[in-house]
């Protein structure tokens, strides 16, 4: 009687654990996921229990086997892939857009900004928002001769990572002394923590302006501008010019690819796929099977029938050749060499 008794608390405690899930990472697809993972729950009946701290958090927290999946804008280079226990897998579960977002008073028209102008900005160049450079972009505009308040994150960030990538492509100077990454030797700038806190910092003051996932400057009701693309046309963010910015890339078997400063004509240019990371192996990622086979089935799920609200909160639902992609890494898991 004891031994069963026993038996049926561990099959208890087994189905408990399996009708939940843990993940970490990104605030940029935030927004998309709390509504995904609150449709989840009344899907499927399991809780999904997401923390917004940064991709870099949320790497390190999946190579440290804490959470079940990783949310991350920056997919892990090979190097951090390899201090990993074992084989980690990234699938891209959404495209969002980073705008320059500000609070000018007396300013309605949306601005203009070039790539150069942003990375000018965010070197410390230029200073005052009359700055004859953002004048001649802007004409027409009244522009307060306000001092910039130069907004960036404080903590490892897939959201700066984007940034960052995009101006190390457009200007060389920002490539050869601040670079790429989610953590990086800024020039000048007040941080803040998340994409929330940046958003927070620029709507609180006034000359401020900070990179934003464009859900976030749309909540906060701050205006953000347009962004000049490689083809030299402004585009002003959306989930259409964020989609162009994946037409025509070819996305690798491992799905980890940078769509910034795309060259179709349409694009927005700031523009980035974001991902769910994840081992390969659950038995190694230290799940249970019960675990890694809910896992499974959410990120199916994200992947399928959770794309209808990407749209909705203004994120691009993935392209198919993205899509199919992500159909066959999340085939491939296994637990214990076995095929879930």
């Amino acid at each position: 009687m004891k031994k069963t008794f026993l038996l049926g608390l561990a099959l208890i405690a087994t189905t408990a654990s399996a009708q939940s899930l843990t993940g970490a990472g990104a605030s940029f697809p935030y927004p998309l996921y709390s509504k995904m993972f609150a449709e989840y729950k009344n899907a499927q009946g399991v809780s999904v229990n997401y923390q917004s701290v940064g991709s870099g958090s949320g790497q390190k927290q999946i190579i440290e086997r804490t959470v079940d999946f990783a949310g991350s804008d920056n997919p892990m280079s090979d190097e951090t892939l390899k201090t990993a226990p074992a084989k980690l897998l990234h699938i891209p579960t959404a495209i969002g857009a980073v705008v320059p977002s500000y609070n000018l008073p007396g300013v309605t028209a949306p601005l203009k900004f070039t790539g150069k102008v942003l990375a000018d900005i965010y070197l410390g160049k230029i200073k005052l928002w009359n700055d004859g450079a953002i004048a001649a972009l802007n004409p027409g505009v009244t522009i307060p001769p306000l001092p910039i308040t130069v907004a960036r994150r404080s903590d490892g960030s897939g959201t700066t990572f984007v940034f960052s990538d995009y101006l190390s492509k457009v200007s060389s100077e920002w490539k050869t002394k601040v670079g790429t990454g989610n953590s990086l030797d800024w020039p000048v700038g007040t941080g803040a923590k998340g994409n929330d806190g940046v958003a927070g910092v620029v709507k609180s003051t006034p000359g401020a302006l900070g990179y934003v996932e464009l859900v976030y400057a749309k909540q906060n009701k701050l205006p953000y501008g347009s962004v000049q693309n490689r083809a030299g046309k402004f585009v002003l963010a959306d989930n259409g010019p964020a989609a162009k910015a994946a037409e025509g890339v070819v996305i690798p078997a491992d799905t980890r690819v940078s769509i910034t400063n795309s060259a179709n004509a349409d694009a927005y240019p700031i523009a980035s796929f974001t991902y769910v990371i994840f081992y390969q192996d659950q038995k190694y990622g230290g799940r249970t099977e019960a675990q890694a086979m809910e896992l499974k089935k959410m990120l199916s799920w994200m992947t399928t029938t959770g794309q209808q609200y990407n749209e909705p909160l203004d994120y691009a639902k993935l392209p198919s050749n993205a899509a199919n992609k992500a159909k066959s890494i999340i085939n491939s898991m296994t637990f214990g060499g076995k095929k879930l």
